[in-house]
């Protein structure tokens, strides 16, 4: 059919455009191929049947940089200690924190320490090999 002939170009400035008087062409919905309504009359359904619906947004960090660390502290370690040698990297830990004291004398092999857990363990007649450490000699 040409455009001009078509239904709304002939009633185009009339008040209903050939719909009656209150409103019999609202509400008829959209087409079926479109999803009308999800932020408003149809969110109930999206929570409930579609809650994957309007997907991930906003800004996604490198994975380099959320690089968890297994800490552990030096109490712990002189619990689980059963030699006097001990290698953290086998056991899954990369970090050796200070927290708790130490008597036992061990020698730790672990990726990174902090100072003060180094400090407790050299005082209490221990040694600690980090990975700088390891590389370097």
């Amino acid at each position: 059919m040409p455009h001009k002939l078509r239904k709304i170009r002939k009633t185009r400035g009339s008040r209903t455009q050939g719909y009656g008087r209150i409103g019999q062409h609202r509400d008829a919905g959209s087409k079926g191929n479109r999803k009308v309504g999800r932020h408003k009359h149809l969110w109930s359904k999206v929570v409930t049947s579609e809650p994957d619906y309007f997907g991930n947004h906003g800004f996604t960090s490198p994975r380099s940089l959320h690089k968890k660390e297994v800490t552990l502290n030096i109490q712990r370690l002189a619990e689980i200690a059963e030699t006097n040698t001990v290698d953290l990297a086998e056991m899954g830990y990369t970090k050796l924190l200070g927290t708790g004291k130490i008597t036992k004398s061990l020698t730790v092999t672990v990726p990174t320490c902090s100072k003060l857990a180094e400090e407790k363990i050299v005082k209490a007649g221990g040694k600690v090999i980090t990975a700088s450490q390891e590389n370097g000699a």
